[in-house]
């Protein structure tokens, strides 16, 4: 089994990127995502993420 990670800071910009890895990689075993948000001074940084188990 091996891993592959992406992380981004747009939901589209994330979605992209999977889709371009999922072209050239048929035995996916498992994708999960997740996101997580912080404040810096007045701004919310949000960050999109995916992991994907293949073989």
């Amino acid at each position: 089994m091996k891993v592959k990670i992406f992380d981004e800071s747009h939901e589209a910009d994330l979605e992209s990127r999977v889709n371009e890895f999922l072209k050239d990689h048929k035995d996916i075993i498992d994708i999960k995502f997740q996101v997580s948000i912080t404040m810096f001074s007045e701004e919310q940084i949000y960050c999109f993420s995916a992991m994907i188990m293949y073989k």
